[in-house]
């Protein structure tokens, strides 16, 4: 199964209230979400929310077509006090 954290900066600031972002397969529900984020990275998920984000074709500024293709977003929410390190970011001083 593919899950991959999705790193921007609307992300890292979802990830600070505890919301964290990722990209996963079109086929997978939420309740399959949630034991694969609870098996990798032994947190407790208590919400999920999911989004299709359709495919399309982009032009490149060399003027050739580029597929995107469709995915899934899942933004997950965790137990209080849990976080996940992908997510974490230095403090700035």
């Amino acid at each position: 199964m593919k899950i991959e954290p999705i790193v921007t900066e609307k992300s890292m600031e979802l990830a600070r209230k505890g919301k964290y972002t990722f990209r996963v397969e079109v086929g997978l529900g939420k309740n399959r979400i949630k034991k694969l984020i609870e098996e990798i990275f032994s947190v407790h998920v208590k919400g999920i929310w999911t989004a299709n984000v359709r495919g399309e074709i982009k032009r490149t500024n060399s003027g050739r077509k580029r597929k995107i293709m469709p995915s899934k977003k899942a933004i997950v929410v965790l137990a209080e006090k849990e976080k996940i390190d992908l997510f974490e970011t230095k403090k700035k001083k």
